[in-house]
């Protein structure tokens, strides 16, 4: 499962609150060929890619196009400094291991390099010692193969990205507007497209400006729709203005991502005279409704979207899911490319893509996969609008599932809060900034909520922890106290967003060491249970009194059982199994380490959470009848998928947790793994499950963490239908999975 890569396209906000759209272009270099054998003339630049299986997005066999070919590299005298070097061709800044003998499967083709031996500084392979090009006496079982460290060079541009333009770049841009009170509102919509020229900022020429042109703009401000500007207005202003025009003929076709990649010609250096009779280029762009108001949160408006992002650290990025039938599902990455993202991304109301992730990089999904081979040209409304080839389970599978990165506009919301005084970029103690002031925040009722909501509000990914005493950081620059009673729901954009107790300070411990604090992740893990297995495994048992003395004693029984005639008589347990799957990008680890595990004498093992599920059943219109709960007293890896190893073991007092594409089981016939429902009497009702109900844990995705079934009890026997994880219908089929057959009332 892939990390977030460095992106590509930044934003700048200067003082007079002018947006500013980066993109760095990196283009690599043809370098001469230095080997012991001199090679023939080479047609191409040199490639490299990952290729085999199974492997992530940052590891994999080693394979170079050379002379119209591609080959891969014998793993004879290979070294971590041979990894280096290939990770940098990659755009990776490094290498954290290799592997030989095909790991990732055996290559097809030329074996084009044999006893590489690089120092690991080289700019290229070329620099490298080797037999030189296409001279080996290796087999493809000899295929050496690189693990990269998940991080990308600082603009580094893959192949799927954006096309290169080589001589004139334009990399940075923004939208400049004219009017005073325009430049304090977020997001800007409007102004003069400006392009950074030397130390300075240059215009374009409208001669010829068509609407493409500005819907491929508003794209990449963020915007999913371009409207037409008030021109006299902008050209009162610009004939007051000395301007600088650098690009004139500008032709997009309206599908591009980035206005480098359109038709374009650049005016010579000094060209104060140029589009005479024109005036520089305006475009005015229609904001998505999540920032149509300059409002972080998120409305709770109805959904009329047949497509949704999952799994993303930040708002406009996540694994693609579609709606059909009135169950979601991914999409698979075949043929997956920036057009169809980027219709994708305009469809949710946020600009052009900017990246096209494949291989799973946003987490794998669950349930079906409902399209493969998507080829939208880029003028679609829809996905759904687009070419595609339905799936069958030999097409595709969840570690293939697309994801995107999309454009979204600049709100300027890093400038409000700040973590300092960490180890790292990643963790410090949290400071907001109130009027012209920074100050540190109460840490009182400080959760994963409000944490993930600073996290994603720096850019940083997910809250790792929330941090309540914050003693051990660094408080020489420590400032007062300027919020307290923050409460969030995990979603907002902004801390400013959440609930709090506004300029009244009320906090019980307002040292320093009590200001709230982050650990954040660019990536976290992400629990789902298996809803068929605990629908396949449903049944019910008596079971007596004196076998219960140790579920009683960890309260795994309703309050009832207090007033038993112990030990005799017995009590009903609903029983299941519960199948719990990482599908996340990191490995699912208990908030306490193992120093604060807490051990059960009775059971005989620690508990690393004290309480790690929720069982509840309910009534058509809410109520809660019984409910269960599960301590984690033995995280780990049960099975996993191919090619994944187990990490984690109970056993001997192990580590626990579970490894992203593993799960975990906990069997029917464990202690604790039921519900009590002596008292309940017959009926339909809902059965939940709810994982990490206290959000204890970071994960990229709570929505999933709930799996719901209608239950039908008739006094002797249950029945369990429909079992599906709580966001994986449709609202319409959910609310009719909520009104059970034969019944009227609903749950609230």
């Amino acid at each position: 499962m892939g990390c977030k890569s460095v992106m590509k396209t930044g934003f700048l906000c200067r003082q007079w609150g002018v947006l500013v759209v980066l993109l760095s272009l990196w283009l690599p270099q043809s370098f001469s060929q230095q080997t012991t054998s001199p090679p023939p003339q080479q047609k191409n630049k040199l490639k490299f890619r990952l290729a085999g299986y199974p492997r992530k997005h940052n590891e994999g066999r080693i394979e170079v196009f050379y002379n119209e070919e591609w080959g891969t590299i014998c793993d004879d005298d290979f070294s971590t400094e041979n990894a280096h070097v290939l990770c940098r061709h990659l755009g990776f800044i490094s290498a954290t291991g290799w592997t030989h003998s095909a790991k990732y499967g055996k290559g097809t083709g030329k074996i084009w390099l044999d006893n590489v031996q690089c120092r690991g500084s080289e700019k290229s392979i070329t620099d490298c010692k080797s037999q030189g090009w296409g001279n080996s006496d290796c087999t493809h079982d000899e295929d050496a193969g690189v693990v990269c460290k998940d991080e990308r060079l600082p603009g580094f541009v893959e192949s799927n990205v954006i096309e290169q333009v080589e001589e004139n770049r334009v990399e940075e841009m923004r939208l400049r507007p004219v009017v005073s009170s325009a430049k304090k509102r977020m997001p800007i919509t409007e102004g003069i497209v400006e392009v950074k020229y030397k130390d300075s900022w240059a215009q374009i020429c409208d001669d010829g400006w068509t609407p493409k042109n500005s819907h491929v703009i508003c794209g990449m401000f963020g915007f999913p729709q371009e409207r037409k500007a008030n021109k006299n207005f902008y050209k009162l202003f610009a004939e007051r203005q000395q301007n600088i025009y650098r690009l004139h003929s500008v032709a997009c076709t309206g599908n591009e991502v980035h206005l480098a990649v359109c038709p374009l010609q650049f005016y010579e250096a000094n060209a104060t005279r140029a589009c005479e009779g024109g005036m520089p280029a305006v475009v005015s762009c229609v904001p998505g409704p999540q920032f149509s108001l300059g409002n972080g949160q998120k409305k709770k408006t109805k959904s009329t979207f047949r497509v949704r992002l999952k799994g993303g650290a930040k708002i406009g990025e996540g694994r693609v899911e579609v709606l059909k039938d009135n169950e979601w599902g991914t999409v698979c990455d075949d043929r997956w490319n920036l057009l169809s993202a980027s219709v994708v991304c305009r469809e949710l109301g946020f600009g052009s893509a900017k990246e096209a992730l494949t291989g799973a990089r946003m987490g794998q999904g669950m349930g079906p996969v409902h399209m493969n081979e998507v080829q939208c040209s880029g003028q679609e409304k829809s996905i759904w609008n687009c070419p595609y080839k339905n799936v069958t389970s030999e097409d595709c599978q969840h570690v293939e599932d697309a994801s995107v990165k999309c454009n979204t506009p600049y709100m300027g919301y890093k400038n409000s809060v700040r973590i300092v005084g960490g180890r790292t970029t990643y963790e410090g103690r949290v400071e907001f900034k109130k009027g012209s002031k920074w100050g540190i925040i109460c840490s009182e009722g400080w959760t994963t909520k409000e944490a993930m909501v600073v996290c994603r509000q720096l850019g940083l990914g997910y809250s790792l922890h929330a941090i309540t005493e914050t003693w051990y950081w660094d408080g020489s620059n420590v400032t007062e106290m300027v919020m307290s009673g923050v409460k969030c729901t995990g979603n907002e954009m902004s801390l400013s967003y959440c609930q709090h107790h506004g300029s009244n300070i009320n906090c019980k411990k307002t040292g320093t060491r009590f200001a709230a604090g982050v650990i954040c992740s660019e990536t976290a893990s992400d629990l789902i249970l298996n809803a068929p297995l605990v629908q396949q495994t449903v049944y019910i048992e008596d079971r007596p009194l004196h076998m219960l003395y140790c579920a009683a004693e960890e309260n795994c029984l309703s309050s009832s059982a207090a007033k038993a005639n112990w030990p005799y008589g017995h009590r009903r347990l609903l029983r299941f199994s519960s199948q719990i799957h990482n599908i996340g990008r990191a490995d699912f680890r208990p908030k306490a380490g193992r120093h604060s595990w807490l051990w059960h004498e009775c059971h005989g093992h620690y508990h690393s959470m004290d309480i790690f599920t929720h069982y509840d059943i309910l009534t058509l219109n809410g109520s809660k009848v019984a409910e269960g709960h599960k301590a984690s007293f033995c995280l780990e890896d049960v099975e996993c998928q191919e090619g994944i190893a187990k990490r984690y073991e109970c056993a001997n007092f192990g580590e626990q947790g579970i490894t992203v594409g593993c799960w975990d089981l906990y069997r029917h016939d464990i202690d604790c793994q039921w519900i009590d429902i002596t008292d309940i009497k017959p009926g339909n009702y809902i059965f939940q499950v709810v994982i990490n109900p206290n959000f204890e844990v970071a994960e990229s995705d709570f929505t999933n963490n709930a799996m719901k079934c209608n239950c039908k009890y008739d006094g002797h026997r249950i029945w369990f239908h429909n079992c599906h994880i709580g966001d994986a219908f449709s609202e319409e089929a959910e609310k009719r999975f909520e009104q059970y057959p034969g019944q009227n009332n609903k749950i609230s």
